[in-house]
């Protein structure tokens, strides 16, 4: 049985089987969300089901938050009776969240200076199936020494680990990340749909293109969901990779940095999400071509 006492905030689609890992690892857990009702598949691998984030941050020696945004993570930080108001010198928090970099650096500066918590920025990428599988790559931002520490700990979340600089750089690496996903599967969407008006089986087109140059892990994934039109359920969201290329093109401005395709991804994604299919997976993004 591992020693260190683990809390988990956020039991979301990539927080629930990152639970059930650290679990099956052998690990102390707590978790805590919003809706308690999203607990239960952790509760009944055996966490504890805090009462509070209060109750968490007091029985945990490493908090783990996996939210949805800048304004979540600050919320629960930084709230009423957050984590900021209950934590202790030398505990460590570890960010999987995909949020602003600039906002990372300030509430990581603001949480030491309060209570003595260090702040590590570890988003991932992988999706749900690499958090289920153990197989996600973190991108971390913070000391390097505590980082080194912390490598055992995520071991049973990852393939790899790594530290990419100060506080905030995950943020800004998994915004690179982002713009690449995001552009990978807006172009597929194109690509299966003139497929099939050119009379092509477009189902086909993953199995033809694999270990070419055009191939990805999300043209292996979400490629035959865009093919079948198999819409649920739903292994990541429309709006997800919406808050991504905006933040995207925020660091760009910021930066004074030229992100064309990423600016034209960003309303693309805008224009499908406005259509009432901000909640979707990403694999809808086909019917902007195939459906009137």
């Amino acid at each position: 049985m591992q020693q260190q006492r683990i809390g988990f905030i956020g039991m979301g689609l990539m927080g629930v089987p990152m639970s059930l890992r650290l679990l099956a690892a052998g690990y102390s857990l707590s978790v805590w969300n919003r809706n308690a009702s999203k607990t239960e598949a952790a509760r009944q691998a055996g966490a504890r089901v805090a009462n509070s984030v209060a109750q968490l941050v007091a029985d945990s020696d490493v908090v783990m938050l996996c939210v949805t945004d800048t304004a979540a993570v600050e919320a629960i930080v930084f709230g009423d009776d957050g984590i900021a108001a209950n934590a202790r010198s030398g505990q460590i928090l570890i960010d999987f969240s995909s949020i602003e970099p600039e906002a990372t650096r300030q509430m990581a500066a603001r949480l030491t200076s309060a209570c003595g918590m260090h702040w590590v920025d570890a988003p991932v990428s992988g999706g749900v199936a690499g958090a289920e599988q153990g197989m996600l790559a973190i991108m971390a931002g913070g000391d390097e020494a505590l980082i080194d520490r912390l490598r055992p700990l995520l071991a049973p979340l990852s393939q790899r680990v790594t530290r990419m600089g100060p506080v905030g750089a995950g943020q800004v690496t998994k915004i690179c990340n982002q713009m690449l996903v995001s552009c990978n599967v807006l172009v597929m969407a194109e690509v299966m749909a003139l497929a099939e008006k050119a009379g092509v089986d477009a189902l086909q087109i993953p199995a033809a293109l694999k270990g070419g140059f055009a191939d990805s892990v999300p043209l292996q994934l979400t490629g035959p969901r865009m093919a079948e039109r198999d819409f649920d359920p739903v292994k990541w969201h429309v709006k997800t990779l919406l808050k991504d290329l905006d933040m995207a093109n925020d660091l760009a401005r910021i930066m004074k940095s030229a992100i064309p395709m990423a600016g034209l991804g960003a309303e693309l994604m805008r224009l499908h999400a406005s259509q009432g299919n901000a909640e979707k997976d990403p694999c809808t993004l086909v019917t902007m071509y195939t459906e009137k």
